[in-house]
């Protein structure tokens, strides 16, 4: 199973695969929920993150020919899918092994997949993989395996869709292929690894890539018993990790759910901290107890300062129901990272420059803006496409040279180098004020803490050199 590298800190499991402005490397967790149910079904499974070890292709080249699998599965993004597939064709050329492709792009676009692949791809698993994974592993004929395309005598057959697993069935990540050292993020207490309590989501965002290519528009849980049970094995394996970040993008979307993982964690005296992702209309009275359980980081996903701009996503979501939860969250001691976008259908400048402010208006501690992503299998993509706003012609510029984030729309009334300008303002503005300085200076409490945000400041500094906005 390989998650390759492209180009150094490419970041390709985050939900905006690029080398992220914070410089982020994230773990590959559902590729190693995969690995666990195929070592479960008795596979021997080699496991390597050429992304985040920025490994060379020889290197890699050399552990496919000293494993010699019979089957190869790559991970896949969007602006690396060139790059990808030349790691198929790699490893066709020491071993012959099938080869699968996994990942949202490859599941929205399995045709054009084939049509570039020239033959190097056999199988593309589309959405949820593990169970698919699983069967082409064992054997199975193709023909016969739900959730998956193949090619036959030149033309692209699919499969019947695969149900939805239940989440419950599914093993704890492989944790053992890899170290959590190797994963850097300025906002997580280090080391750190993730969690991921359940997939799907019942929201209607129109950007949003996971939930409609991947897991689905119903929400699926695991027992709370479950993810505390998680908890403990991953303390056990790795003693010396700072903090669990659950990963699930609605962790805080069930009362129930939510209750039952913090009265485990407190029943059980997890002393170990924890951060989460969070929608504004999680109901607040859950905060108390989840700051009680050891909760420490909320990441938000506030999007917009405009109620228009919402709404034009489909967020689901009222303005007030954000500034209500930030100013509790913050009363109660949460740090609060805020995901901020500019972008919306209809954005102007005056619009953008609301959402900037509304964000300096929030008592949140950091936050990140990017341009809205467009992503193949969203909503947003095809009308963006359909209207002729989406600026690339080439799936690798996704990116751009320096394979950062880059914006991808570009509309009459506000053109891609605006919404470019006003992310570095919003960004500039938010953090170079004294008091958002002082406020973040004041939330370090020990070395780890002052580590952290040196590495933040680095990649910030970093970011906007490249950029020149400093200077501008």
């Amino acid at each position: 199973m390989l998650n390759p590298p492209y180009g150094k800190d490419f970041c390709r499991s985050a939900r905006w695969a690029a080398k992220s402005r914070g410089r982020v490397q994230r773990h590959p967790d559902w590729m190693l929920i995969a690995a666990a149910v195929l070592e479960d079904a008795g596979h021997e499974v080699k496991f390597v993150d050429g992304a985040a070890l920025n490994l060379e292709r020889d290197e890699i080249k050399n552990i496919i020919r000293d494993f010699s699998p019979s089957m190869v599965v790559i991970h896949t993004t969007t602006p690396s899918i060139y790059n990808d597939i030349s790691y198929a064709s790699l490893a066709k050329e020491v071993c012959r092994p099938v080869i699968v492709l996994i990942g949202a792009h490859v599941s929205a676009e399995f045709e054009d997949t084939f049509r570039i692949s020239n033959g190097a791809v056999d199988i593309i698993a589309l959405g949820e993989y593990d169970y698919t994974l699983r069967d082409i592993a064992s054997g199975k004929p193709v023909k016969d395996i739900e959730g998956l395309a193949y090619q036959e005598k030149g033309a692209v057959i699919k499969t019947p869709e695969r149900p939805m697993l239940d989440v419950r069935e599914l093993p704890f990540p492989a944790w053992r292929h890899i170290k959590p050292e190797w994963y850097q993020d300025a906002g997580k207490r280090f080391p750190f690894l993730t969690l991921i309590s359940g997939r799907g989501c019942f929201a209607r965002c129109t950007f949003c890539r996971d939930t409609p290519v991947m897991y689905g528009r119903r929400l699926r849980l695991r027992e709370p018993a479950q993810v505390v049970d998680e908890m403990e094995y991953d303390i056990k394996l790795f003693p010396y990790i700072r903090e669990i970040m659950f990963e699930t993008d609605t962790f805080t979307a069930s009362r129930g759910h939510v209750e039952g993982v913090c009265e485990g964690i407190l029943k059980r005296g997890l002393k170990i901290s924890w951060s989460c992702n969070a929608r504004v209309d999680i109901d607040l009275s859950l905060l108390p107890l989840m700051k009680k359980a050891g909760c420490r980081m909320l990441m938000v996903g506030f999007e917009f300062g405009t109620q228009e701009a919402l709404d034009s996503v489909e967020k689901g979501t009222k303005l007030e129901q954000a500034r209500r939860f930030a100013e509790e969250a913050s009363r109660l001691g949460f740090i609060i990272h805020g995901c901020f976008m500019i972008g919306a259908p209809g954005e102007t400048k005056e619009t953008a420059r609301a959402t900037i402010e509304f964000a300096k208006s929030l008592p949140v501690d950091t936050i990140q803006i990017s341009g809205i992503c467009t992503y193949p299998g969203t909503e947003m993509y095809k009308w963006a496409k359909e209207k002729g706003y989406l600026v690339p012609k080439d799936w690798r510029e996704w990116i751009d040279n320096e394979l950062e984030q880059c914006t991808l729309l570009s509309y009459p009334q506000l053109s891609k180098e605006e919404i470019d300008s006003l992310i570095d303002e919003g960004l500039k503005s938010f953090y170079l004020r004294p008091r958002q300085m002082l406020r973040m200076a004041l939330n370090m409490r020990n070395m780890g803490d002052v580590k952290r945000k040196l590495y933040g400041l680095k990649s910030f500094l970093g970011y906007f050199k490249k950029e020149g906005a400093i200077s501008r």
